[in-house]
């Protein structure tokens, strides 16, 4: 049998082959957008969050939003883009500042009002212990009041053990580890007697997850990517209403099973190349919540809205109710308001008998009265007769003009008409295009050019845990600084801050689950959970604008000869678009494409490489490791396969390119500076950037890039920022690169129509 090890070596090494001279990245600084009323729209967006204590805004921290391009093509065209870079004399955001703990409501993109949100960070101190023997559940270790005081440590929540910001920064195995701490019914006697639920809500943790309260079994989770919530309160109950009750919690997460998703975690001792230390247990945000017995739900249970149509101007709302008894009465609401001022109220509508969900269809066009409030400024930011920021009195969102609606959702009982649940979110009409035949991707009816950064999403103190509430928003700042508009999520399903900046930010985002590494029918069974689980979670938001289900064939080792693997990648993309149909799915990012919307390529060669393949269509989808697959022909009873093909006219992405690190003075061993190819220093690597890009986009063929990568990480470090978000070149400069590259493509564009 084939090691499934060796197998992977080869997906990662191949980018070291044929690579002549390097390309290049660059550094930046974040500078604030100077429009009055994108940031008046900004602070009555994050206003309700201030006051919830969420995410907390930096005092005098910028906006990081790059000042929009100056768009006045006719109609059809492409926005001319010929925007600024930002002044160098602006205040950069202080980026190694990550002292604010994560105290802020950890899901302010969907909340209960704020009168009704009840709810305690379980972040902090927790009793640890690491059972490398595996004898804490014959021991009953769960039905003790404490854990075992030999070997017990305290660590810091959310952090993992093997960071430093845990308390413990250990990197030797330990694949069970236990937490317990003690918590409190929030619940107020009122509350209790009216049905009130206790969640226990967690973030992720990775990867299986046992918990009990005062040793009595609430539950389990398998995944280490998505979310989960308990229901506390039987166990409150059971054990008598007691003033202090004990929860624990067991984590199995295997150091070495390649079928266990884990993206970018090493399954060796020591990380190298382009893998990681891997991160066990809890690593995003544990909480308390008091719910209502009946209530709205979030994405992850059911509720969907769909905020594409924007001819229509409409929002096709999909509102799931959890904890409905049989045959109980009652009814949604749901309204919609833009800058302060009301949009539109769908009025009442019951849930029938049969179904646990109900519909609608909610106007988002502003009437003349609505407009006629809106700040003159908001106006003069974008102008109502610019088709890519209105259309028939709808407000568009866009990187550029991240405009959001205000939704509040209602639950009523329909009996005594009484408000049983509130719950405040937004949302962004936008659309997705990609089958106009002409290989552009467009958003808003409009070609639009996607520069991305590849984000994985690590931390020097922390690893994959934002290190403050406001990391994730710095980090989209950094972005957008250097002309990046969007960012491809890489191997890993990001804490749910990043996407509520990148709503508000307007941050293009590609969504990625993290892969297993060999292809059985567990590692099958537990990626599909995960994977539809995250889309769940995560597709309410405006940024997201495609799903990547997989990466250069990891987890499918046998693309070119198994119908099998094949098969079960098409199962993928079909239910992703069942769920979703409003994105485009780029099947398997790279190469060995199964069942694609996007003909995406990697590729690490330096700029006359990239000419040389860009130049010519052909060269591009043929050039480097099969793009697309063969025939297979059936033997002995198996099934044919009819392989896969370039759609003609979809649209092309460099989805991987550059990873370029600057030579550091006495290592030669790669292994503590590791890039795909080196540059001398911060003016080389500018020149190779700009070089590279250019080479990648003046052939005409390929309509955004995705640039590996936004930081250093570990031993990889060929970021344009160092891990502690430090600059390797000015940010103006590396702006500037960015607007000559997407003038090139656009002027492309107008040569053609």
């Amino acid at each position: 049998m084939t090691d499934p090890l060796s197998k992977l070596s080869e997906v990662f090494h191949h980018h070291d082959r044929d690579q002549e001279s390097p390309t290049v990245p660059s550094e930046s600084q974040v500078y604030p957008g100077s429009d009055e009323a994108k940031a008046q729209y900004r602070a009555r967006q994050v206003a309700q969050d201030a006051q919830l204590s969420s995410v907390q805004m930096t005092p005098g921290a910028p906006s990081g939003d790059a000042p929009p391009p100056p768009y006045a093509p006719p109609s059809g065209l492409p926005p001319d883009m010929s925007a600024k870079a930002g002044s160098a004399s602006e205040k950069p955001l202080d980026a190694s500042d990550t002292s604010a703990p994560l105290n802020g409501y950890p899901r302010p993109d969907f909340h209960r009002t704020v009168s009704d949100l009840v709810w305690h960070s379980l972040n902090g101190p927790w009793d640890f212990v690491f059972d490398d023997t595996d004898t804490g559940l014959s021991d009953f270790w769960y039905a003790q009041p404490r854990l075992p005081d030999q070997g017990k440590r305290t660590i810091q929540v959310p952090y993992v053990f093997q960071c430093a910001a845990s308390g413990i920064d250990e990197r030797g195995v330990h694949e069970v580890l236990w937490y317990q701490r003690q918590i409190q019914d929030l619940r107020s006697s009122e509350a209790k007697e009216r049905g009130d639920r206790l969640l226990l809500r967690c973030g992720a943790i990775d990867y299986h997850a046992t918990i009990w309260l005062n040793g009595r079994y609430v539950g389990e989770h398998t995944g280490g990517h998505v979310p989960f919530d308990l229901d506390l309160s039987d166990a409150v109950a059971l054990s008598g209403y007691m003033a202090e009750n004990t929860l624990t919690i067991r984590v199995y997460d295997s150091a070495f099973d390649v079928t266990q998703p884990r993206g970018k975690q090493y399954w060796g001792p020591k990380p190298e190349s382009i893998f990681y230390t891997p991160s066990s247990g809890i690593w995003q945000n544990v909480w308390l919540e008091v719910v209502p017995r009946m209530r709205v739900v979030d994405g992850s249970y059911g509720t969907i809205l769909r905020s594409n149509d924007i001819e229509k101007g409409v929002v096709d709302a999909r509102v799931a109710v959890q904890g409905r008894r049989a045959q109980e009465k009652c009814s949604v609401e749901v309204e919609a308001s833009f800058y302060g001022i009301p949009v539109s109220k769908s009025g009442k509508k019951d849930l029938n008998k049969s179904e646990d969900f109900v519909r609608f269809d909610l106007p988002m066009r502003l009437s003349q009265e609505a407009l006629s409030k809106l700040p003159a400024a908001l106006l003069q930011d974008a102008p109502l007769k610019d088709p890519f920021c209105w259309r028939n009195n709808t407000a568009l969102w866009s990187p550029e003009h991240p405009a959001l609606y205000d939704l509040t959702i209602r639950l009523y009982n329909s009996t005594n008409g009484e408000v049983i649940d509130a719950v405040q979110t937004t949302t962004g009409m936008r659309s997705i295009t990609w089958t106009h035949g002409d290989g552009t991707l467009r958003l808003n009816s409009r070609p639009y050019f996607q520069a991305l950064f590849l984000d994985q999403g690590y931390w020097p103190s922390t690893l994959l845990t934002p290190p403050d509430p406001t990391a994730c928003k710095r980090d989209i700042q950094l972005s957008k600084a250097v002309g990046f508009n969007g960012c491809r999520k890489h191997q890993k399903v990001e804490s749910p801050e990043f996407l509520y900046w990148a709503d508000r930010l307007g941050f293009l985002v590609w969504g990625e689950m993290a892969s297993p590494y060999n292809f059985s029918m567990t590692g099958c069974e537990r990626f599909e959970a995960e994977w539809m689980a995250m889309i769940r979670r995560d597709l309410n938001h405006p940024s997201i604008v495609a799903w990547t289900p997989c990466n250069e064939s990891w987890g499918y080792p046998d693309l070119g000869g198994s119908k099998r693997q094949r098969d079960h990648l098409r199962s993928l993309v079909y239910k992703t678009k069942t769920l979703d149909p409003s994105r485009p799915v780029n099947d398997n990012c790279g190469w060995e494409h199964v069942c694609t919307d996007l003909s995406t390529f990697h590729d690490y060669a330096d700029a006359r490489g990239m000419r040389e393949r860009c130049g010519d269509l052909q060269a591009t989808l043929t050039r480097g490791k099969n793009m697309f697959l063969p025939a297979i022909q059936g033997r002995d009873g198996g099934e044919d396969d009819e392989g896969s093909r370039h759609m003609r006219g979809a649209p092309v992405f460099c989805s991987e390119m550059g990873g370029v690190n600057i030579a550091v003075k006495n290592d030669d061993s790669r292994q503590g500076n590791w890039g795909y190819t080196t540059a001398s220093d911060g003016q080389d690597l500018l020149r190779r950037l700009e070089e590279l890009l250019m080479a990648t986009v003046s052939g005409g063929h390929v309509c955004g890039i995705v640039w590996t990568q936004t930081t250093d990480i570990e031993q990889e470090m060929n970021g344009i920022y160092t891990w502690d978000r430090r600059e390797k070149m000015p940010a103006a400069q590396v702006a500037e690169v960015m607007d000559r590259v997407k003038k090139v493509y656009y002027d492309g564009l107008r040569k053609h129509w």
